[in-house]
C-alpha cells in the first residue's frame, strides 16, 4: 500500500511515495496531495507525478527499480512481438498502461511504470491464464508505446472478424465505368455468394497479418490452391475446393474493377481495402489465362509497412557511408539494381526520406506509387492516358526540381532523359533489373545510351537482396569442415580466425517464426561507387567482368562476400545466402 494512516490519522507515506520523498525527489506534502488527487482521478501515482512535472519519469523509474527491485527496460529499444501484445485487448492496455514484452513458457513478463499498480497484473494475469512478472519502464516511454499498440488494433481492423469478413469495405475506383454486358452481371452477381466473398476477404486479411508481400491463387487441374510470400518464400495457406475457382476469380475481377467476361487475355487493377478510418491497403492485381483457368497474383501495398530507417536496412557502415555521400551530391545518377522484391524502392525512399526538406523540390515517377511520402510530387505512370515515364520526367524538367525519382529506366529515352537531367544539375534516383552493380553498367550500354553519358552522370550503383533473418530460436552449427567453407567463399582468414555459423531450427515450437526458423528480412548490398578508373573502362567500352574486376582492386565486396558477412555475423544462414546469391 501506498498510504496508511495512524491513529492520529496522520498520512503515513510507504513505498514508491516514501521513497521519493526519503531520496529528496518530492517534498512530503507534495507526495502527500498527488496520492489524495490520484485516487480522486482515479489514475495512477506515477501518471499524476509525472504530467504535473512534478518528477521526471525517469527519476521515478529509477527510484522504484531500486525500492522493489524490479529490472527496468529502456522500452523504446525493444522490438515486440505484435502477437503478443495482442494476447491483451486496447482497453486493457490503456486501463493500466502496461504492455506484455515477452512470454517463456507459462510465464507473460509486463512492462509497467507503477509497482504499486497491483491490479493491473491481476486483470492480465486473470485474462491471459499466465504467472504475470512484472518489468519497470519509464512512465512516459511506455504511454507511447501503448499508444502505439492501441493504433495498431485500430489500423488493422481484424479483430474477431467472424461473420464480418463479407462486410469489409473496398474503396470505388475514381475511373469511369463501362458498361457491362449481361454475361458479366451475371458472373459478378455469381461471385457474389458469401462463401465465395468471405473466403477471398479472409484470404487478404490473412496476408496482412502474415507480413505477406504477395498471394498466388492458382487453378491446377485436379486441386486449387493460394499460396502466401512471406520472407520471399512462397508457402501454401489454403486448397480451397476446385469448383469454385471461377468462383474465386470472378470474385477478385469484381473486386479490382477488370473485365469479368474477359478469360483470355491478362489483365491488371488495383483493389484498395478499408480498414479503418484511417488506413487503407492497396493490393496490385495480375490475371494471366493458365491451361486450367486464371492466375491471379496480388502484390500488397502498404506503405505503412515500410521502415525507411537506413540504420536498419542491413547496410553495412562503410556502404552505409557510400550512399550518404552520394546523396550530398547536388547532381549525378544513383541506380539501385536487383530483381523484383528485392526491396529496390525501400532503398530508393529512404533516400529521398533522406533529402525530404523544406529547401528541396522532389518529383517522382513511379508504376505504381508504393510508398506515400508527404512532402514529394508523387506522379502514377499510366500507359493507357499516355502518362509514360519518359513523359512525366520531360515535364519534371520544366518544373525546376532539385531530385527526381524514376522507378524503373525500361527504355532508351526514358535512359537519355534521365541520364541528362543528372548531368545538368539535377540528382537523379532509379532503378534497373539486373544481377549485379557492374553488369548495370553494360545495360545501360546495350540499351543505346552512350558511355560518355554514362561515366559522366553515374555516381553510385547499389545492387541488392533480401534474405531471411534467423529467428532467435536459431542453432549453432559445429564440425564444419575446413573444404566446405572455402567453397562456399569464406577466406583463409576467415576460416583460421574462426566465427560460430548458425541455422533455422525447423520444426520447433517458437512461437516467433511458427517453427520456420527465420523471422523478418535483411537486405544485402554491393555498393559501388563509379571512380576514375571505371569511368575509363566504361569508355574504354569493358564489358561487365573487367568492371567487377575493378570494382574487387578497389575493395568494393560483392553480392556474395556481403551476404557471406551477414551469416559471420549470426544473421542469417548459409543455406539461406546460397539461396538468393550464386557462388559464381
Amino acid at each position: 500500500m501506498s498510504i496508511q494512516k495512524s491513529s492520529k490519522s496522520k498520512i503515513i507515506l510507504a513505498g514508491l511515495p516514501g521513497k521519493l520523498v526519503k531520496d529528496g525527489l518530492i517534498s512530503r506534502a507534495d507526495a502527500e496531495k498527488a496520492l489524495e488527487k490520484s485516487r480522486a482521478e482515479h489514475t495512477s501515482f506515477v501518471n499524476y507525478v509525472v504530467s504535473k512535472k512534478l518528477i521526471s519519469s525517469e527519476l521515478i523509474a529509477l527510484a522504484a527499480s531500486e525500492e522493489f527491485g524490479i529490472p527496468l527496460v529502456d522500452i523504446e529499444k525493444i522490438d515486440i512481438d505484435p502477437d503478443i501484445i495482442k494476447l491483451l485487448d486496447e482497453k486493457l492496455l490503456k486501463k493500466h498502461n502496461a504492455l506484455p514484452l515477452y512470454k517463456r513458457g507459462k510465464r507473460l513478463f509486463v512492462a509497467i511504470s507503477d509497482p504499486n499498480n497491483l491490479s493491473a497484473l491481476d486483470d492480465i494475469r486473470f485474462r491471459t491464464n499466465l504467472n504475470t512478472e512484472a518489468i519497470l519502464a519509464r512512465e512516459d516511454h511506455l504511454r507511447k508505446r501503448v499508444e502505439k499498440a492501441i493504433e495498431s488494433f485500430e489500423d488493422t481492423g481484424m479483430d474477431d472478424l467472424g461473420e464480418e469478413l463479407a462486410e469489409i469495405k473496398f474503396e470505388e475506383s475514381d475511373e469511369d465505368d463501362n458498361q457491362e454486358s449481361a454475361g458479366e452481371v451475371a458472373a459478378a452477381s455469381a461471385a457474389e455468394e458469401a462463401p465465395v466473398v468471405k473466403f477471398v476477404n479472409k484470404m487478404l486479411l490473412d496476408a496482412i497479418r502474415m507480413g505477406a508481400s504477395d498471394l498466388h491463387f492458382e487453378p491446377y487441374e485436379k486441386f486449387y490452391r493460394v499460396r502466401f510470400r512471406v520472407d520471399g518464400v512462397l508457402k501454401q495457406v489454403a486448397k480451397p475446393p476446385l469448383s469454385i475457382s471461377k468462383k474465386l476469380a470472378a470474385r477478385v475481377k469484381v473486386m479490382s474493377r477488370l473485365d469479368v467476361a474477359e478469360r483470355r487475355v491478362p489483365q491488371d487493377g488495383r483493389i484498395k481495402l478499408k480498414l479503418s478510418a484511417n488506413k487503407a491497403i492497396d493490393f496490385r492485381v495480375s490475371t494471366c489465362p493458365t491451361l486450367w483457368g486464371e492466375k491471379i497474383v496480388m502484390r500488397i501495398l502498404d506503405s505503412s509497412a515500410a521502415n525507411l530507417n537506413i540504420d536498419i536496412l542491413g547496410y553495412e557502415d562503410d556502404q552505409k557511408k557510400l550512399y550518404l555521400e552520394a546523396l550530398e551530391n547536388p547532381y549525378g545518377m544513383i541506380l539501385v539494381t536487383g530483381p523484383t522484391g528485392s526491396g529496390k524502392t525501400v532503398s530508393l525512399y529512404t533516400g529521398i526520406g533522406i533529402l525530404n526538406k523544406e529547401g528541396i523540390n522532389i518529383s517522382t515517377a513511379e508504376d505504381p506509387v508504393e510508398i506515400n511520402l508527404p512532402g514529394v510530387n508523387q506522379v502514377q505512370i499510366d500507359d493507357k492516358t499516355g502518362m509514360t515515364f519518359s513523359k512525366a520526367l520531360k515535364a519534371f524538367l520544366r518544373q525546376d526540381p532539385d531530385v527526381i525519382l524514376v522507378g524503373e529506366i525500361r527504355d532508351i529515352e526514358t535512359g537519355s532523359i534521365a541520364i541528362k537531367a543528372a548531368s545538368t544539375g539535377h540528382l537523379v534516383l532509379s532503378t534497373l533489373h539486373t544481377n549485379d552493380a557492374p553488369q548495370t553498367l553494360t545495360r545501360m550500354v546495350d540499351m543505346g545510351i552512350k558511355p560518355f553519358a554514362i561515366a559522366t552522370a553515374v555516381n553510385l550503383i547499389i545492387a541488392q537482396r533480401l534474405c531471411r533473418r534467423l529467428c532467435s530460436c536459431k542453432i549453432p552449427l559445429k564440425d564444419i569442415p575446413k573444404k566446405i567453407l572455402l567453397d562456399e567463399g569464406f577466406t583463409e582468414e576467415d576460416v583460421e580466425t574462426g566465427f560460430q555459423l548458425y541455422g533455422p531450427k525447423i520444426g520447433g515450437d517458437c512461437e516467433k517464426c511458427g517453427g520456420s526458423g527465420y523471422k523478418g528480412r535483411a537486405g544485402i548490398y554491393q555498393v559501388m561507387p563509379i571512380s576514375d578508373e571505371m569511368k575509363r573502362l566504361i569508355l574504354a567500352g569493358s564489358n561487365a567482368v573487367g568492371i567487377a574486376d575493378q570494382a574487387r582492386k578497389e575493395g568494393i565486396p560483392d553480392l556474395r562476400e556481403s551476404g557471406l558477412k551477414k551469416v559471420k555475423d549470426g544473421i542469417t544462414s548459409l543455406e539461406e545466402i546460397n539461396r538468393v546469391v550464386s557462388k559464381e
